[in-house]
């Protein structure tokens, strides 16, 4: 069975505050392990994805930037009848953050949101909708923090002009800042629905972001099991099986609570622990025993 594990023309902003090469240590492992599987670029047309009985999505890092291009690349695999883990179907959904709202319906504990759509204009009264006197602002489709802005009631006319640029190319999500992300962001990963391991994302003094390549600082606590079950809840709502999630949220009131479900290309915080590769290889066999 032979296997493409998609990635992207790498970039070395994120590969910062990184110390192992997670993709090259991915396919290292799996081929040590008797698997047939070839690395790949989700945008090299030379590429025959025929030739592939499965596709793991593992690190488009750039499909934000392309997303026109990444969702008819993922409808072609679709029509072909590839299999792609994870799903088509997931991968699409997860692309927009309006996936949150949906998750919120369901009366799990997300961060608050409200969204404005592509050619409207940035109004102050979000503060009020969603009270607070301070805002986060970003893309309904990004990584890494891109085009994400945090703004107060009281200098929000400073950027009013920058923000309403923005919205004329793209969605945005607003949320009101969270000051517990100061404490850190947690990230519980999950391979075939069963938890693997956690990683505390702490932003560098003076930022909120927590991304590795913003120089925030990367940790690997013991959870408390009550949040790694709430975590779960997340995973379980999705309705279809993943070959790999990470929900992304903090700790409110002693409650986990989200702030992003990554099902696309998220970072899966390996450290070159075989243990931890172990996990994904496991969830990977039964899922193609499935086949």
């Amino acid at each position: 069975m032979k296997i493409a594990l998609v990635g992207y023309r790498k970039q070395e902003k994120f590969a910062q505050g990184v110390q192992t090469d997670e993709d090259a240590d991915l396919l290292q492992f799996l081929k040590g392990r008797g698997l047939d599987v070839v690395t790949t670029i989700w945008n090299d047309h030379t590429v025959d994805w025929t030739d592939f009985n499965i596709i793991i999505i593992k690190s488009p890092w750039d499909y934000h930037n392309h997303l026109s291009d990444f969702l008819a690349w993922l409808e072609s695999l679709e029509i072909s009848g590839v299999r792609v883990l994870n799903p088509v179907e997931v991968i699409r959904w997860n692309s927009h953050k309006k996936y949150l709202q949906e998750i919120a319906s369901r009366e799990l504990p997300v961060i608050a949101s409200k969204y404005l759509q592509k050619g409207e204009f940035f109004n102050e009264q979000l503060f009020n909708d969603l009270y607070t006197d301070r805002l986060v602002l970003k893309p309904c489709v990004s990584a890494g923090a891109q085009n994400t802005i945090v703004i107060d009631s009281t200098n929000y006319e400073n950027y009013r002009d920058d923000i309403n640029l923005l919205l004329t190319n793209e969605d945005f999500i607003a949320q009101p800042f969270v000051d517990e992300i100061e404490e850190g962001e947690w990230s519980f990963l999950f391979f075939n629905g069963v938890y693997s391991h956690c990683v505390l994302k702490t932003p560098k003094s003076g930022d909120f972001r927590v991304q590795h390549y913003h120089g925030g600082r990367i940790s690997y606590p013991d959870p408390n099991p009550i949040h790694v079950a709430e975590a779960k809840r997340y995973i379980d709502a999705v309705g279809q099986q993943t070959l790999y999630a990470r929900v992304d949220g903090v700790i409110v009131n002693g409650g986990f609570r989200l702030m992003e479900l990554e099902l696309i290309e998220p970072y899966l915080f390996f450290d070159g622990n075989e243990a931890l590769m172990e996990n994904y290889y496991q969830a990977l066999l039964a899922l193609m025993i499935q086949e």
